[in-house]
């Protein structure tokens, strides 16, 4: 599987006949890195964790113009259908679909999820990390934007992720310190991706901190170029 990261937590997953985008936020995203037309060819899938601006980001675009599925929890599905969106595909917290060639499911996470328009907000249900299988490839857990909770041991249990795609930027999610507290104690991870930094001034600006918490761990810490796909 190849994985790239275009800055904050918009990720490409490459397996098989499969490209598979979670959270795209590149438009009006400062730490977006990579070539929005790349990132996009032959898409086929699009997962989001949650409904905030920075996590939906192109998504409908992305969908609209390229007929590409969208999975997410069922209220911010309902959401996008009213928004055009006509391939999507609705589930839920526990929940696992059989996307064609691979599997999603939805875990918990703990955050907020909501969309902000005209001084409105609109609640978009509960918000998720995501759970990735394909048969060959390594599990992939993308946690979205969490802290940490002692469940994560029973995501580990149940799912037994490989690779995981980890918040560290703090305010908003787990700070680096925690975020490394997390993988030593709930997972065996072969490999981390932190995100969800280095986009706005107001989170952590680099992946740092939360490599130097992870020194002597096992777990291989990844932080790749953006637009650069890595094998894992």
């Amino acid at each position: 599987m190849r994985v790239t990261w275009y800055g904050h937590s918009a990720f490409r997953l490459d397996f098989k006949d499969k490209a598979v985008l979670i959270d795209p936020f590149f438009t009006g995203n400062p730490g977006f890195g990579g070539d929005p037309v790349a990132a996009v060819k032959g898409v086929t899938h699009i997962l989001l964790t949650h409904g905030h601006s920075d996590h939906v980001g192109d998504a409908i675009e992305i969908s609209k113009k390229n007929g590409v599925k969208i999975v997410a929890n069922f209220d911010l599905c309902m959401w996008l259908a009213n928004k055009g969106v006509e391939k999507f595909d609705p589930m839920n917290t526990g929940g696992t679909t059989d996307q064609g060639g691979f599997t999603v499911s939805l875990v918990n996470a703990l955050h907020s999820s909501a969309q902000f328009e005209n001084g409105v907000s609109s609640s978009l249900g509960h918000p998720c990390g995501i759970i990735v299988k394909a048969a060959g490839e390594p599990t992939i857990y993308h946690m979205g934007d969490t802290d940490i909770f002692s469940d994560m041991g029973l995501i580990n249990e149940i799912h037994r992720p490989q690779v995981a795609m980890i918040p560290i930027g703090d305010r908003f999610t787990m700070s680096p310190h925690t975020a490394a507290l997390a993988v030593k104690r709930f997972f065996m991870l072969k490999a981390a991706f932190p995100c969800h930094y280095g986009s706005f001034p107001i989170i952590e600006p680099n992946a740092d901190k939360f490599v130097n918490e992870m020194k002597g761990h096992p777990t291989k810490v990844i932080v790749p170029e953006k637009g650069k796909a890595v094998e894992v």
